[in-house]
């Protein structure tokens, strides 16, 4: 596993959306869906806005694999659950980043209830 370039990363996380693909448990690509994400300790950073039932991010730890399209770009990457990160860090990127969407969305990724759906997307 490797990392991004400071450059790459900067890149990544300037926009608002990426998509993000989990490879299916058949290794068969699985389908693009927009989410939410933020650059944070050296990594490209992710929350479930449905907790643990939603479907990108179960497909994400059941394989730990898949692709993401960001700005027309396309990376294959790694899925690594990080109950280790630094949530405060990660909450206020998001709300900084996303705060303008309103309470209910960004609610939705930040928090207590949403740690535990933290993911780190590294280049494969």
């Amino acid at each position: 596993m490797t990392s991004w370039t400071p450059q790459q990363l900067a890149d990544l996380g300037r926009h608002d959306e990426i998509r993000v693909a989990p490879d299916r448990r058949d290794g068969a690509p699985g389908p693009l869906v927009t989410i939410w994400a933020v650059a944070v300790e050296g990594a490209l950073v992710a929350r479930s806005a449905r907790g643990p039932e939603g479907g990108w991010y179960r497909r994400a730890l059941a394989t730990g694999r898949g692709r993401i399209r960001v700005g027309g770009e396309e990376f294959a990457v790694v899925f690594v659950p990080a109950p280790d990160a630094d949530h405060v860090a990660i909450d206020a990127a998001m709300h900084a980043k996303y705060d303008r969407y309103g309470p209910g969305p960004v609610g939705a990724i930040t928090g207590a209830s949403a740690a535990p759906t933290t993911v780190r997307i590294l280049p494969a």
